[in-house]
């Protein structure tokens, strides 16, 4: 077995993006006095199973069904064959049960047998979402080949990620953290969109049709443009109330600000799909510093 591959699969640079729900809503936990380390550990392993598993659904969907054929960017294993479509069926059976075991174990130590509703709407809702990371690709019925994949991962990335991730330490929803919930959800939703930008050719071909497929380049890159801008509006919504500010931390966001603008001002200056790639890792990665400096904020008062 090829380790270096299995880690290719795992696609580990969007591992940052899929903690930085997680990173914002423990730390308003810890604003709250009520951050929990086992919850926090617990919740970062969860969410990073759920993650390598979608990786490997996803791999597994695209290859066998041929939409990774002539794909732009990072290589796919089962599509170059490098791992057979057996290999990751059964890597994605055991990283379920992987992902299922952590989210109970999870609910348990966040619940307890003190909030058996919390524990079972908990459940279900991990449940749901081993069963969405599965069903984005797998299938005659998935979910990303008809346009929805937008709304999974604006939900799982930014809702669930942080208010659900908060909630598991405070019990409680606080609507200010639906500002920061959003914005991470968009942000996510514009690496999803980069992504089907560059694949838009493959895509079409394949009878995948995102959002991008289904209404032109031209959309994706207006699309793209209110993914990136609205967050930080609704970042400085957030941090509103938080007065006690500092230069350092000013500097350091509005610098974030200025990058990302001329990121998105970059990529709607290009001609070709294909050049969109390299801007996929840039955007992910401002997304997981957003939410570090968030973080930071939050757990300095």
């Amino acid at each position: 077995m090829n380790t270096k591959s299995w880690i290719q699969a795992a696609r580990l640079r969007t591992l940052p993006l899929s903690i930085s729900g997680i990173l914002v809503g423990s730390a308003y936990a810890y604003y709250q006095n009520k951050f929990e380390w086992i919850i926090f550990v617990l919740a970062l392993l969860t969410t990073l199973s759920f993650q390598i598993l979608s990786n490997f659904a996803n791999d597994y969907g695209d290859g066998i069904k041929g939409t990774d054929a002539n794909r732009i960017g990072e290589k796919r294993l089962v599509a170059s064959g490098e791992i057979t479509s057996e290999q990751m069926k059964k890597a994605i059976i055991i990283n379920g049960i992987i992902a299922f075991v952590l989210a109970v174990a999870l609910i348990y130590f966040a619940f307890g047998q003190e909030n058996f509703v919390y524990s079972i709407t908990f459940l279900v809702l991990g449940i749901a979402s081993i069963a969405a990371a599965i069903k984005y690709t797998v299938g005659n019925n998935a979910y990303g080949y008809s346009g929805f994949g937008d709304v999974f991962v604006f939900i799982f990335f930014g809702l669930v990620a942080v208010v659900g991730s908060n909630f598991l330490y405070s019990k409680s929803i606080d609507i200010k953290l639906f500002l920061p919930a959003i914005a991470i959800g968009m942000l996510s939703t514009a690496v999803l969109n980069l992504n089907n930008m560059r694949d838009i050719e493959n895509d079409r071909i394949a009878n995948k049709n995102t959002l991008v497929v289904k209404f032109g380049l031209k959309f994706g890159l207006w699309y793209q443009r209110i993914l990136i801008f609205v967050p930080v509006i609704l970042y400085l919504l957030f941090l509103f109330d938080f007065k006690n500010g500092n230069l350092g931390f000013s500097i350091l966001f509005f610098y974030l600000a200025i990058s990302h603008n001329t990121t998105i001002t970059k990529i709607v200056a290009m001609a070709t799909p294909n050049e969109f790639d390299p801007h996929l890792k840039k955007v992910a990665l401002s997304t997981f510093l957003y939410a570090i400096l968030i973080s930071l904020k939050l757990i300095s008062g």
